[in-house]
């Protein structure tokens, strides 16, 4: 019974397994007014793309992806729209956030980690108060979205733009390849947009991070 259980487990969230948990780590004034300011600017969203072919383009490419992870049309193209804003804003690949949302929460709205990361981005409680407000609620689309993104944009800067090692920072497994090759091929093999990232190509399997060497 006991082995059934764990294999409806695996089959209902396979990849919800992946999610890990940010660990605190104290800030600087700087980085905490900072982080605090980007958290809270509640302007009106506007459009994050260049021009409403761009919109067209990348959404369709995108929903039809997407299509069997959220049904809904409407649904698809609210996430969709979302995802591309706040990616953009922090200064991130829209197609990266999608692949390490697939990792993290299978598009899960509501997934909660063992260690208590929530939602899409699986981001844990105690950013709220670092830098958020007692009322920001992470199951809201917007608000994780909003978390997730910056947290990440801050562990890319903290790691001069080493994206493996700032992918290992956000799951809290740093040192680690498992997850950031995880998220790399997610982003490369599903969510990978040639006419957004044009003239670029997946990394080759050469270029992949290691499991670091216990030899002396």
């Amino acid at each position: 019974m006991r082995r059934l259980t764990l294999l409806l487990l695996a089959v209902l969230f396979p990849a919800v397994s992946w999610a890990g948990a940010q660990k605190y780590e104290p800030l600087s004034d700087s980085a905490r007014a900072a982080l605090s300011k980007a958290i809270a600017d509640q302007a009106p969203p506007g459009s994050s793309f260049r021009d409403s072919m761009e919109a067209v383009d990348w959404l369709s490419e995108m929903s039809r992806r997407l299509k069997k992870r959220i049904p809904n049309r409407d649904n698809r193209h609210q996430f969709l729209r979302a995802v591309h804003y706040e990616a953009t804003r922090a200064g991130l690949d829209p197609q990266l956030v999608l692949g390490l949302i697939q990792v993290e929460s299978s598009f899960k709205k509501y997934a909660v980690s063992s260690a208590g990361a929530r939602g899409l981005m699986q981001v844990m409680p105690f950013w709220i108060r670092l830098i958020g407000s007692k009322d920001d609620n992470l199951f809201l689309l917007r608000t994780n979205l909003r978390y997730g993104c910056i947290i990440l944009r801050h562990y890319l800067d903290i790691e001069q733009g080493n994206l493996f090692r700032a992918l290992g920072r956000y799951n809290g497994s740093l040192g680690r390849p498992e997850y950031p090759n995880r998220v790399r091929d997610a982003w490369q093999k599903q969510w990978f947009y040639a006419a957004k990232a044009e003239g670029q190509k997946p990394l080759p399997p050469r270029e992949r991070e290691k499991a670091p060497s216990t030899s002396p």
